[in-house]
C-alpha cells in the first residue's frame, strides 16, 4: 500500500507541475472576477499544506520559506500580499522537490501514528502519516481543478 500511495503522490504532483509549466508570471497572477485567488496562490497553498501535513505532524522540520504561511495558508489571499512573492520557477522547484523528500523521509512510516491527530475542516480525522498523505492528494486534486479553471480564464483574458 505504501508504494501505491507514494506513486500516486508523485503522479498527482507531476500533473500539477505539467499544468503550470511555461505559464507567464502575469498568467499565474490573474484573478478572474468572482475569484479570491490566483494560480500562484493555489500552487503555494498546495506546497504549504503538503509540507505541513507531511512533516509538521510527525515532528520533521518544515523546509519551505518562512513567509509561506503568511502568503498561502487557508484564508489568505493575494489582495493582502505586501511582500516579495516566489516566482513560478521557485514554486516549480519546491513542487518537484517535496515528493522526493516525502519519499526519502517517510517511505517506510505510512502506518505510523502521529502524536497529535488532526481533524480536517470537513470533519475527517487523520491519525497516521499515510492518512495525512492520502488527504493531501485529495486536497491537491481540488486545487488542480481550480488551477485548470483559472488557467482557462487567464488565457481567455489575454486573447
Amino acid at each position: 500500500m505504501e508504494q501505491i500511495t507514494l506513486k500516486q503522490l508523485d503522479f498527482i504532483r507531476q500533473s500539477t507541475i505539467k499544468a503550470v509549466a511555461g505559464l507567464s508570471e502575469n498568467t499565474i497572477d490573474h484573478i478572474p472576477e468572482g475569484f479570491n485567488n490566483n494560480i500562484r496562490w493555489n500552487l503555494g497553498h498546495i506546497i504549504f499544506v503538503q509540507e505541513k501535513f507531511a512533516f509538521h505532524f510527525v515532528g520533521e522540520p518544515l523546509q519551505i520559506p518562512e513567509n509561506f504561511e503568511r502568503l498561502f495558508a487557508k484564508g489568505t489571499r493575494p489582495s493582502e500580499w505586501n511582500e516579495e512573492l516566489p516566482t513560478l520557477d521557485e514554486l516549480l522547484v519546491l513542487l518537484a522537490e517535496q515528493p522526493k523528500r516525502i519519499q526519502r523521509l517517510l517511505r517506510d512510516r505510512l502506518d505510523e501514528s502521529v502524536s497529535k491527530p488532526f481533524t480536517t475542516g470537513s470533519g475527517l480525522l487523520l491519525s497516521t502519516i499515510g492518512e495525512f498523505l492520502n488527504f493531501t492528494m485529495y486536497h491537491e486534486g481540488m486545487h488542480f481543478n481550480t488551477i485548470s479553471i483559472l488557467k482557462r480564464f487567464a488565457t481567455q483574458h489575454q486573447s
